[in-house]
Formats: structure tokens, sequence, C-alpha cells
């Protein structure tokens, strides 16, 4: 049996070493069209601040080690620049020699993965205007720096791949504007919870301009100018566009496979395209999402390598299936990390989801053991069946810990109250005896048996003309340094000896800092008789959003974000 396989990266190395390993006589060829194969795609950015020095760390595998060890050609700067399935070849163009050469196969795997998004802008084509996808393209935006001295940056777009960018021009001394359509990074996460990324982004100097749109490029003053609709232009040294990527589908479409969403490769569970004996896997391909079943495309190397294995298994006589990407994902935002698995809220929304919340800040461990920090948490469910739908956590240490449980939990199709049930490892230096993961499992479980929550966005609509009863149930010190319009405060501590102060008849709507000590208060309340809500994600969630949409609109029309 002859495999050829189209890209040597995550999807492609990995299924041409599976093929070895299931078939030890197998002639397996790779076609990268790169120089580099095997290449750590999410180390790159760390590459350019200088946190991954050799550049050799950026490549696992070279040609030469991949054909000692497996005994499989991998051709780099090789171009496969169509396919004939009627007679089962591949034209092949060297990118050294020019020379064009046809190749046959038995299997061919595609897997060219994804390109970055270049919109059709005035000034695209400006030396000054970088994109990071290969190891190329690294060396490319290293060079330029280390040639140009370049003392500012504009990123535009501010995904994975904007914000690590961002990071580490950052680190080495950078001034560095991350330009933004939406009015939020990181759109994996809701609003809300984009907002402790946006604080810590900040923190670290980098300036936000969210909710503009880029129009276009224009060299000047040794320098480049990002024009903005109605907003002025941003003016840097460089400009590194990371609005996102795209599947590179140009080739199976040229051979009349079937496609997907946004031109994707359309392949089953199997990785098998619409073409017998051609399968395809990577960023190219249109997958399922495991939580929706919707059709997605998700671009992470985590499912890229998890396909190739599937369609390695399948090309050699097996039968793996293919369940779906529920994209999990963590980035390192300075020194925050940031995670998310299944859907987000708003995503949830869009799908036509009845859903419901709790948002929680726990410690990352016991508390009184030092150095504990606190994370926030945000659990999506559905409120009828209480499905576990997502999560997102953002914090400072024990967060990647805690989205693997969820992501474990999701995948294996536990309800969100389960996850009080879930028996995790506990010591003082790692966790607390009730793990962040179960208080998430007793806050669902407590909505499940009738306690009543309010959110961020009823606040604006709670009446302030005295028909409801606002408490917040922090200390007075606390009260004093900032609350919400309307509210009247009476300590936790102190509730039961003035419960009398408050009308019976009425609702009452309790806050206080994270919503523990409110909780406290509405199971207080409801002992004497009151209907009574808690505040899902407390006053630190409110400011924390309150002064990061007061920053976005703020800059919004100034060409900058400016500091509170």
């Amino acid at each position: 049996m002859k495999v050829v396989i189209v890209g040597g990266v995550a999807g492609g190395a990995t299924a041409a070493a599976r093929v070895r390993r299931l078939d030890e006589h197998a002639q397996i060829v790779v076609f990268e069209r790169s120089g580099f194969i095997s290449y750590a795609n999410c180390g790159l950015p760390y590459y350019i601040g200088g946190v991954i020095e050799d550049p050799e760390e950026l490549t696992l595998q070279t040609p030469e080690s991949f054909y000692e060890r497996f005994r499989i050609q991998m051709k780099v700067h090789h171009e496969v620049v169509s396919v004939h399935p009627d007679r089962k070849t591949v034209l092949v163009k060297n990118l050294k020699t020019g020379e064009a050469f046809e190749e046959s196969y038995d299997k061919l795997l595609l897997s060219p993965g994804a390109k970055p998004v270049r919109p059709d802008l005035p000034g695209m084509d400006t030396d000054k205007l970088l994109t990071l996808r290969t190891v190329e393209d690294t060396f490319k935006i290293k060079s330029f720096i280390d040639q140009n001295k370049p003392k500012s940056a504009v990123i535009v777009g501010g995904g994975f791949i904007g914000l690590e960018v961002a990071e580490n021009l950052r680190e080495i001394g950078m001034d560095v504007t991350i330009v933004q359509r939406p009015k939020q990074l990181m759109n994996p996460f809701d609003a809300d919870m984009a907002a402790f990324i946006h604080a810590e982004v900040r923190k670290h100097g980098v300036k936000l301009v969210l909710g503009s749109r880029v129009e276009g490029f224009e060299e000047k003053d040794d320098g480049i100018d990002v024009l903005l609709q109605d907003s002025p232009s941003l003016h840097a040294d460089m400009v590194v566009l990371a609005i996102g990527v795209q599947p590179e589908a140009e080739l199976a479409e040229r051979a009349g496979l079937a496609l997907g969403r946004k031109g994707s490769i359309l392949v089953n569970d199997r990785m098998e395209t619409s073409v017998p004996d051609i399968f395809a896997v990577g960023d190219a391909v249109q997958v399922k999402h495991y939580v929706t079943g919707e059709d997605a495309l998700i671009a992470l190397a985590g499912p890229a390598n998890k396909q190739g294995r599937i369609a390695a298994d399948n090309i050699c006589g097996g039968d793996s299936r293919y369940q779906g990407s529920q994209g999990s994902s963590v980035i390192k935002v300075f020194d925050m990390t940031a995670a998310v698995t299944g859907i987000n809220e708003t995503n949830a929304g869009k799908a036509g989801l009845d859903v419901d919340t709790v948002i929680l800040s726990p410690m990352s461990h016991a508390g009184y053991y030092p150095g504990g920090k606190l994370m926030t948490m945000k659990v999506v469910f559905e409120k009828k069946t209480y499905r576990l739908l997502g999560a997102q956590i953002v914090g400072y240490e024990g967060v990647d810990k805690r989205i693997d449980v969820l992501a474990t939990a999701i995948h294996t199709g536990l309800k969100a109250t389960d996850l009080k049930d879930l028996d995790l490892a506990y010591a003082p230096p790692y966790s607390s005896a009730k793990d962040p993961v179960n208080m998430a499992g007793f806050m669902i479980d407590n909505i499940s048996k009738g306690l009543k929550q309010w959110h961020l966005a009823d606040a604006d609509k709670l009446p302030r003309d005295g028909s409801v009863i606002l408490l917040d149930t922090r200390t007075t010190a606390e009260f004093s340094r900032g609350h919400m319009e309307g509210f009247q405060n009476i300590p936790v501590d102190e509730l039961r000896d003035r419960v009398g102060e408050l009308e019976a008849e009425k609702p009452v709507y309790v806050i206080c800092q994270s919503g523990l000590r409110s909780y406290i208060a509405v199971r207080i309340l409801e002992g004497y008789g009151f209907e009574a809500y808690n505040f899902s994600g407390g006053f630190r969630l409110y400011d924390a959003v309150m002064n990061d949409r007061a920053l976005i609109e703020a800059a919004h029309g100034c060409g900058m974000d400016r500091q509170k």
C-alpha cells in the first residue's frame, strides 16, 4: 500500500507515524510546502519574544529524524498543486528546482491546514505588515525586529495568535496596541469573562482599541498607519495581522471534493472525503461540534492530531471514528491563565439553547496555605436538563487542571449537578477539600432545588422605585469603596439582627463581593419567609465588567485605550 500525505505538520505527521506503526511495509510519502515538518505552531510567538531561544526547539522532528525512526519520506519544499482522483495521482512541484512530477497513491490524506485571513484592504502589500502561521513567518518577524529595531507594533486581531504575539512583543519592550473589531478579545469567552483578560493585558501596558474596524494601511514617516473606520489612525513601526484563519482547501476544491462551511473540506466521522480513498484532517476540515452537534471549524492542534490518528487507522483497514471537537483550549496571558471548553453563554443562546450559568471566584488552593490566588469560573448548563455545556476560567494557578476536569465531564455526558460528586485530589498546596469544580456543582445543585439567582444582565433592569429590596451584604468598608446604585448595606453577619428593617412582602435581590456571603444571606432570608435572589459572580464581577465597558467606550473613537 502506498500512502501519500499532503502536509507534514500536526495532522499529517501524526497520520504518517501512525500508518507506519500499523503497517511496517506501507510506502509513505509526505509532501510539505514549507521547509519544516512537525513544528510547534503554538510555540511560534514565544520564539519572537525570546522565551524559546533555540529555533531548533520549534521543530519536533526533521525530515532526517523522521526517516531514521519511521522510514517515511518527508519531502519539504514540495507543493502538491493538483489531485487527480480518476488516476489516483497528485501533481507535485519542487519549489526549489521548479521541477514538476506526478506521484501515484493508493490512499491519499490531505492535511493542508489553514492560512491567515488577509482581507482585501488598501496597503496590504507593505513589508511592514506581517502574519504568523509557519516557522518561516516566525523567522521573518524575528528578522524584521532584529534588523529594524521597531519600538511600536499594532496587532490587528485579538484571538490566540494576536494575544500571544502582543504579549511577546511587549516582553521585549515594544509599545503594543491591539485592534479588534468586536468589543472584546478572545471570542470563545463571554464578554464578562473577557473583562478579566482585558484588565490583565492593560496592566502590562498593552493598549486596546476594541470595537474598531480596520480599513487599510499606509506607509508613513518610516512606519505604517493603521486606518480605522470612524477613528483616528494608529501609527506604528510594524503591524501583525492576526484576524483569524481560513481553511486551505483550494486543492480539494479543484479535485472536485465536496466542501463544507467557509470552503472547508467535508468529511465523515472516519475522516473520509466525498471521493473514495481520499481522507482529510486538521484545520482544513469541517467537523461536528461535540456539544451542539452543529457543523463547525475548530482550528486547534489537539483535534488535528486525533484526526490524523483516526484517518491512519482507517487507511490501514480499521474503523475509528471522530466524535467531534469540543473547543477545549488554554492560553497564557502574561501572568494570567485563561481557559475554555464547550460553548459559552453567548453561543449557546445563538444555538437556541435555554441556558443558565453560575459564576464563582474560588481560591486555587486551600485559603490557609500560603500563595493561593483567586480564579473566576463560569459554568454554562441547560436549564431543564442540567446538561453541562461549557466552562470558562481565568486565574493564575490551577486553571488548566480545572478546565480539563470540566472538559472531561462534558465529554462523558455528566450533568452539571454531577460535578458535586466528583472525587478530586486534595492537598492544601493544590486544592481545597471542596474543589472549585465541586463548588460549581454545589451551586448548580442548589439551583436545581429552587435557589433563585439574578445575573449581570438584570442589573440595569431592577426597579429602583422601592418595589423590590436591593441588598448588599458586604462589610460597611467594602460598601463604601463602591456599590451598585440603589442598594442598601446590611453586612451578612448583622442580617439576622436587622431583618426587621426589611419589608417581608418584597422580593430581595442580594449581592456580596463574590457570591458566597450573599448566598448565606439568601438562605437566612428564606428562613424568614422572604423571596430572595443571589447575584451570580458578586460585586467583583460587576465592577470588573463595568470598568472594562467604560474603558472600551472611552477608547472608541480616540484611537487608543485610555487607562483609568
